[in-house]
C-alpha cells in the first residue's frame, strides 16, 4: 500500500559542509503502489477527455504534407531544444541543425550545447525505437537509456544507490518538496514499472500517463530522470501503436502549466488503500491533467503540420518562379533530386551534397546541382561550415522552429494573447 515512509537524516561526518547544511532529523520518503494489477475507475468525464484525446493523436498520425518521418523529426527537433532550455541549456535551432549534421561529416563552430542537444535526439530516436519495438521491456533497457543521455558522468550511471529528492536543499531532503522512494525499494518499483509497460491493461494514454507518473515518482536515477521520464512518454504511446511517427510535444506542453502537471503529479501520490475511493480519484485527477496536455499537445502539432503545408507549397511556388526565369519550361519531376530535398526540409533543414546523397540516394552531382537550385530559388541559402566548406540550410524550417518553441511556452498558444511564461529565444 502507498504510503510515506519514516527516516531520519544525519549529514556525513568530516564532509567540510557549510554548518546551515549539516542539519540533521526526520524525513519522509514516498512508496508509491504497484501499477501492475492496479484497479482504475475514471469518471464519465475524465474518460471521455481520454478518448478525445486519443482520437486528436490518431488524427495527426495520418497527416502529412509528405509523409511522417521528416515532420516528426521537426517535432523531435522542436521538443528537444525547448526541452534542454527548461535545463539550462540554449542552443539556437541553427546551431542543433547543424550539430545532428556534425554526426555524420566534418562541421566547424558547432558549440557544445547544441552537440549535447543532437546526442540527445538521436539516443532518444533510437533507443525509443529500440524499446518500442522489444518484446519486453527491461529495466536495463532503461538504464542503457540514461546511460546514454548522460555520457559524460558515468559515476551517475544506473539505479541510484542513495536518497535523492526534488526541491528544498542541496545538501539534506528536510526541506525537500518530495522525496522519492528510499533507494532499497528502486529496483523492486522498476521492475513493477517495466511489467506494467509490458502489458495492455489500459488505454495508451491511460499507460502513458501512469508509466510517467510513476517513473518520476521513483525518481529512480541519480540525474537524467527528466529526460528519460520524456522520452517513456513517447515510447509508450509508440509501442501501443497510438504514434507510429509523430512526436508529440506533451512535456513542453506540461511544462508550460506547470502548476497543473505539479498538482497533478501530488495527487498522484496518495496515501490511502489502492482500491479506495480516494485512491481512484487521485490517479483520475492525474490522468486528466495528462490528457489534457495530450490533447493541446496533438491541436499544436496540428498546427504545426499547416504551417508545413504553407511553407511546402511556397517553396514549391519559388522553385517554379526560379525555373521560368532560367528558361526551364518543363514542371518539375516529383522524382527528382530537388522534389526530394523540398519534401525532407522540415526533417533535415542543413543539408551539404555528401548528406543529400546519403539521405536521398543520389549521386554527388544531382545533389550539388539540385542544392544550388535551390540556393538560386531562395529556398535555401548558405553557411561556411569550415575551410572551403560550407552548408546549405532553411531559415524557414529554423525561424518556425523558434516560432514553436515560442507559441509552446505560451498558456494560450499564442505569444499575442499570453507572453510566454519560460525563457525562450527572440522571435525570428
Amino acid at each position: 500500500m502507498a504510503g510515506w515512509d519514516e527516516h531520519h537524516w544525519n549529514p556525513v561526518e568530516g564532509s567540510g559542509l557549510p554548518r546551515s547544511a549539516r542539519r540533521s532529523g526526520p524525513y519522509a520518503s514516498y512508496r508509491p503502489d504497484p501499477l501492475t494489477g492496479s484497479a482504475l475507475r475514471l469518471g464519465t468525464e475524465v474518460d471521455a477527455a481520454v478518448a478525445r484525446a486519443e482520437q486528436s493523436v490518431r488524427d495527426l498520425d495520418r497527416r502529412s504534407f509528405a509523409g511522417l518521418i521528416p515532420l516528426a523529426r521537426l517535432l523531435l527537433r522542436s521538443e528537444a531544444i525547448a526541452s534542454s532550455r527548461i535545463e539550462g541549456i540554449s542552443p539556437s535551432p541553427k546551431q542543433a541543425a547543424l550539430a545532428e549534421l556534425g554526426q555524420h561529416e566534418s562541421v566547424a563552430g558547432v558549440n557544445q550545447a547544441a552537440r549535447l542537444v543532437a546526442q540527445n535526439m538521436t539516443v532518444v530516436t533510437e533507443a525509443s525505437a529500440a524499446i518500442a519495438s522489444a518484446e519486453q521491456v527491461t529495466v536495463d533497457q532503461l538504464v542503457d537509456l540514461q546511460r546514454s543521455l548522460l555520457t559524460d558522468a558515468p559515476r551517475l550511471h544506473g539505479l541510484r544507490r542513495t536518497q535523492n529528492w526534488v526541491g528544498g536543499s542541496a545538501y539534506h531532503p528536510l526541506d525537500a518538496e518530495f522525496v522519492p522512494p528510499a533507494p532499497q525499494g528502486v529496483p523492486a518499483a522498476m521492475e513493477d514499472l517495466v511489467r506494467y509497460m509490458n502489458g495492455a491493461a489500459h488505454s495508451p494514454i491511460v499507460q502513458a500517463a501512469l508509466v510517467h507518473a510513476q517513473f518520476e515518482t521513483i525518481h529512480p536515477f541519480a540525474d537524467g530522470n527528466g529526460r528519460v521520464g520524456r522520452a517513456l512518454i513517447h515510447t509508450v504511446l509508440t509501442r501501443r501503436g497510438l504514434t507510429q511517427a509523430s512526436i508529440l510535444p506533451v512535456s513542453l506542453v506540461l511544462a508550460t502549466f506547470d502548476d497543473h502537471y505539479i498538482g497533478g503529479l501530488t495527487a498522484f501520490r496518495h496515501d490511502d488503500a489502492p482500491d479506495s475511493e480516494s485512491a481512484h480519484r487521485a490517479r483520475e485527477t492525474w490522468i486528466a491533467v495528462f490528457a489534457g496536455a495530450v490533447a493541446d499537445a496533438a491541436a499544436q502539432a496540428s498546427d504545426l503540420v499547416d504551417d508545413v503545408d504553407e511553407l511546402h507549397q511556397d517553396w514549391l511556388a519559388r522553385i517554379e518562379r526560379h525555373r521560368d526565369t532560367t528558361g526551364l519550361r518543363r514542371a518539375l519531376r516529383r522524382d527528382s533530386a530537388v522534389r526530394a530535398i523540398v519534401d525532407g526540409l522540415p526533417g533535415t533543414p542543413v543539408l551539404t551534397p555528401t548528406s543529400v546523397r546519403r539521405i536521398h540516394g543520389v549521386s554527388m552531382n544531382a545533389a550539388s546541382k539540385a542544392l544550388e537550385s535551390l540556393h538560386g530559388a531562395d529556398v535555401l541559402t548558405t553557411v561556411s561550415i569550415g575551410r572551403g566548406l560550407r552548408a546549405y540550410l532553411c531559415p524557414d524550417v529554423l525561424d518556425l522552429v523558434t516560432l514553436t518553441e515560442r507559441r509552446l511556452a505560451s498558456t494560450r498558444f499564442d505569444t499575442r494573447a499570453s507572453s510566454p511564461n519560460r525563457p525562450v529565444p527572440q522571435r525570428p
